[in-house]
């Protein structure tokens, strides 16, 4: 029994630690889509990993968009080699798309699908933080 806690304790302790180093976790810079930008904040959510409006730029500059505090990338699970599978919401049409995620030092591909996966928009983010 004192074995079995142990080893549930190793094994909780390293999934904390490589969840807590996550390569995707930071902020990120979008590509312009439909005239803005935005700020994103990658970070833990639950199980799962989750990407956050943080803030907004248009041509004028930073504005204060109603979406700002609202989850666009949900529920990516890692896949290994820096993929990840989950949702992404696109606020201009306020739609659902499945969610991929390619993670490379400071570049972040971001893909949203649909019919399966088999056609999909993308757009490639950069690390701000």
């Amino acid at each position: 029994m004192k074995t079995r806690i142990i080893a549930i304790f190793a094994a909780m302790t390293f999934g904390a630690q490589a969840h807590a180093q996550d390569a995707a976790f930071g902020t990120w810079q979008t590509e312009v889509d439909d005239g803005t930008f935005a700020y994103v904040t990658v970070a833990p959510c639950g199980e799962t990993i989750c990407g956050t409006l943080a803030r907004t730029f248009n041509s004028e500059g930073e504005y204060q968009s109603e979406n700002i505090g609202r989850q666009i990338v949900t529920n990516m699970v890692p896949q290994g080699g820096g993929e990840y599978e989950g949702q992404v919401w696109r606020p201009s049409n306020n739609k659902t798309y499945i969610g991929k995620m390619e993670v490379s030092g400071d570049a972040l591909r971001l893909r949203g699908c649909v019919a399966g996966g088999l056609i999909c928009a993308s757009q490639n983010w950069v690390r701000v933080q």
